[in-house]
């Protein structure tokens, strides 16, 4: 491998980068529930006393319902760029399995998506070399740490 790019635990990518496209993937279904101000009278116990807190319930209202989908858009975004660098068959592979539903498995995948279908080993090796260069593309982006997933060598001691 080059020695200037970091080897990787095979697990622990896979595993950080499914997290990151399942957070893509709620994102893209889940809708945004917008909230609103209450305009009821609360009737909790107050102390009197200066609290030197001033606060502004519909202000936070209305900057949470304008910044909370603003983030989600722009890390879909992102997530979309990062997949759109991969070759076509590591796309492919990526979009119809981790960016659609939540019922499409690997073996769906592999014999009735892929044209033309191909075997489990090289279905692993396509999604392995994806989430690889994916992985990279996140820790420039500061959403994975590579020291995290680096492999950890084995050393013999005599």
């Amino acid at each position: 491998m080059n020695p200037f790019l970091p080897e990787l635990d095979r697990r622990k990518t896979q595993y950080a980068v499914e997290a990151v496209l399942e957070k893509y993937r709620i994102y893209r279904i889940i809708t945004f529930e917008v909230r609103e101000a209450s305009t009821t009278a609360s009737y909790t116990e107050r102390f009197h006393g200066p609290t030197n807190v001033t606060s502004d319930q519909t202000a936070k209202v209305a900057v949470y319902n304008v910044d909370v989908p603003a983030e989600r858009k722009q890390y879909c975004d992102m997530i979309e760029l990062i997949v759109a660098r991969l070759s076509e068959r590591e796309q492919q592979l990526i979009k119809e399995r981790y960016m659609k539903q939540d019922d499409v498995f690997d073996y769906k995948v592999y014999n009735h998506i892929l044209e033309p279908p191909v075997s489990k080993d090289t279905y692993t090796k396509i999604r392995t070399r994806a989430f690889y260069k994916m992985a990279l593309a996140l820790a420039d982006r500061g959403l994975l740490k590579l020291n995290e997933l680096e492999k950890i060598s084995k050393c013999k001691s005599g």
